[in-house]
């Protein structure tokens, strides 16, 4: 999803579906940044109900939170508008077509805050907007290499250049995999342990292939090969690799990993790359040994326990050891 950076870019992108609209400013007016202005942005939520404790970078205001400031006193009423308008919100939003009150217009034009209104209840309005905003604000990145959907796993292929990426991920859509971005992937950090990966819309469908040029994967193997996005799940690196280094090469656990893009510890396998491998097999079978130790079982783990049995089993008694 390509970020949005202004208030307006939020009305142009989601303000038809939630049909909203200006109550003060408008798309004309100036250009209002979605960050906001308050010094104590990193710490805001994105949208929520009227909040003066913990101001959201949109705050929304319904029927329950007029009844709430009807309850008030006049100077506490006064009081609550004056630290709405003070965290400095990107815009305060009106649901239920409800028409603010003269002290909010005062406000939004001291403090440059526009105000915005919609015939939808609040419940509505937080939802959506909560859906897009983590998608449209998240922190971006863009990785080389080509992004897979493989056995359902989101799995990014990277190495050096030349290494064999682009002819290994069309050997995996031709065994009934998905391509979702070639070169340039974009990864989007979506919450706190999730990389959302997905395709620049200029290469989306596009392979290049050394040799063949560039391929349209969608036109060549059609709707099913190829998908918009995906879960960053594993990392497989492509390496060619001397004999020195596949001699250290754990047998059991093999070159299990972790790289951390945006914050997060992503599993990476080190794959090696050498003539005759059929690398389309090993990475399904690594993406199939990443999903049972996500479900809690390892292999080599396995292995070793079924050793130390076996020696416990077959060690001789001490001497005494049945009296």
């Amino acid at each position: 999803m390509t970020q949005v950076q202004t208030l307006q870019d939020l009305m142009e992108r989601i303000g038809p579906r939630l049909k909203l609209r200006w109550l003060t400013g408008g798309s004309c007016g100036p250009t209002q940044p979605l960050r906001g202005t308050a010094a104590s942005i990193a710490g805001q939520s994105l949208v929520g109900s009227l909040n003066c404790i913990h101001p959201n970078l949109l705050q929304v205001i319904g029927q329950p939170e007029l009844v709430y400031l009807a309850d008030l006193g006049q100077t506490a009423y006064k009081e609550t508008v004056k630290k709405l308008f003070a965290g400095r919100p990107a815009a305060v939003i009106f649901a239920d077509d409800i028409d603010p009150e003269a002290s909010f217009r005062e406000w939004s034009e001291l403090t440059d805050t526009p105000l915005l209104g919609s015939p939808l209840n609040d419940g509505e309005i937080v939802s959506h907007l909560q859906y897009f905003l983590t998608n449209a604000l998240a922190d971006r990145t863009t990785v080389h290499g080509v992004f897979m959907e493989v056995l359902g796993m989101g799995v990014l292929l990277t190495g050096d250049p030349a290494i064999g990426k682009s002819e290994l991920a069309l050997d995996l859509i031709n065994r009934g995999q998905r391509l979702i971005a070639d070169d340039a992937p974009e990864f989007a950090h979506v919450a706190p342990e999730t990389l959302q990966g997905s395709c620049p819309p200029l290469l989306r469908d596009f392979l290049e292939v050394r040799g063949l040029g560039v391929l349209n994967i969608r036109a060549m193997f059609g709707e099913s090969a190829v998908r918009q996005s995906k879960n960053l799940n594993l990392i497989v690196n492509l390496r060619s690799l001397d004999e020195k280094e596949l001699a250290v090469i754990d047998r059991l656990s093999g070159t299990l990993s972790a790289r951390t893009i945006l914050g997060v510890a992503v599993p990476e396998v080190t794959m090696p790359v050498a003539p005759g491998r059929n690398l389309a097999i090993l990475i399904e079978a690594a993406v199939r040994h990443q999903i049972l130790r996500i479900r809690g079982y390892d292999a080599g783990v396995d292995l070793v326990e079924r050793q130390s049995r076996a020696v416990e089993k077959a060690a001789p008694l001490p001497v005494g050891g049945l009296e």
